[in-house]
């Protein structure tokens, strides 16, 4: 059967359309504007948003299994609820859902808060679903490269408690290799819930020291407080979203997003491999620098 994938242009999504490729699956991508859309031509393409009902049934047409991954806006509820119902009345009943780490939790951030909303609604409509809960991405920490190599500060306030930042790319593989596994099942799956996190746990000032390291000379951490984070948000994004993203700092500062006995074991035996590590990452920026 076809599994359709939506924001499949994105970080996430274009990798996991990449994946399900290379393992032989039928796959449809959910895209506003085709053109970016650069896949072999065997993946299929539909245009088409949330909010597009006749698209979405279009969409939805002669396919079982659904990646939903809508991203922070202002309607973004109203998006997980509406492709939800639309799943269900065309009987798609397996679901691969990107939720966020902790979304039962941190209710007060409005993003964390909707991903819960869409994850009860999934038990409640009783879809056979994953629920993968990612922590922080690694590649998050691209857009404040230019502050990190050239003010020698690491900005993002991760505060003490600890982050287990994760590569976009082993998010993508576990999601394709669940969207198979339910896919490819003779018959609907309990529902499972899994955390996506990195191999080690990092707090701000560990963050700091790995660029210190990678970069031969001193990388201070910024600090705890996010108030100069969401200020330097707001040039780049509507205020509200910069707000929620302040909101979300303020959670890693004050819970951070610490693994919980047995994630990291379970994804390596999941993905049959080591997960990606942040010095991987930092090495690499720095030497594309």
């Amino acid at each position: 059967m076809t599994i359709l994938v939506t924001g499949a242009t994105g970080r996430v999504g274009r990798h996991v359309v990449e994946q399900l490729n290379k393992r032989g699956a039928n796959v449809r991508i959910l895209v506003r504007d085709p053109s970016k859309a650069n896949f072999p031509p065997e993946v299929e393409v539909r245009q088409g948003d949330f909010l597009d009902i006749d698209a979405m049934r279009d969409a939805f047409t002669g396919v079982r299994t659904l990646f939903l991954l809508n991203a922070v806006s202002g309607d973004e509820f109203t998006q997980a609820i509406i492709t939800l119902n639309l799943a269900h009345e065309a009987g798609v009943d397996r679901v691969v859902f990107l939720s966020v780490f902790d979304a039962d939790r941190a209710v007060n951030v409005p993003h964390f808060a909707v991903k819960y909303g869409a994850e009860r609604m999934l038990e409640a409509m009783n879809f056979s679903a994953t629920i993968l809960r990612p922590a922080y991405f690694i590649e998050n920490d691209l857009m404040i490269k230019d502050v990190i190599f050239n003010y020698d500060v690491y900005p993002m306030p991760i505060g003490g408690k600890g982050v287990a930042m994760i590569d976009v790319r082993d998010i993508a593989e576990v999601a394709a290799i669940e969207l198979l596994r339910r896919d490819q099942a003779a018959e609907k799956l309990p529902t499972e819930t899994i955390n996506l996190v990195g191999p080690d746990t990092l707090t701000g000032a560990d963050l700091a020291a790995i660029w210190t390291e990678t970069l031969g000379r001193p990388i201070a951490y910024g600090g705890d407080d996010p108030t100069g984070f969401e200020r330097n948000l707001a040039n780049i994004m509507p205020k509200w979203m910069a707000y929620e993203m302040r909101l979300m700092a303020e959670r890693y500062v004050s819970d951070g997003m610490i693994p919980e006995a047995g994630d990291v074991e379970r994804l390596t035996r999941i993905l049959r491999r080591p997960l990606r590590v942040y010095r991987e990452f930092a090495s690499q920026l720095a030497a594309s620098a």
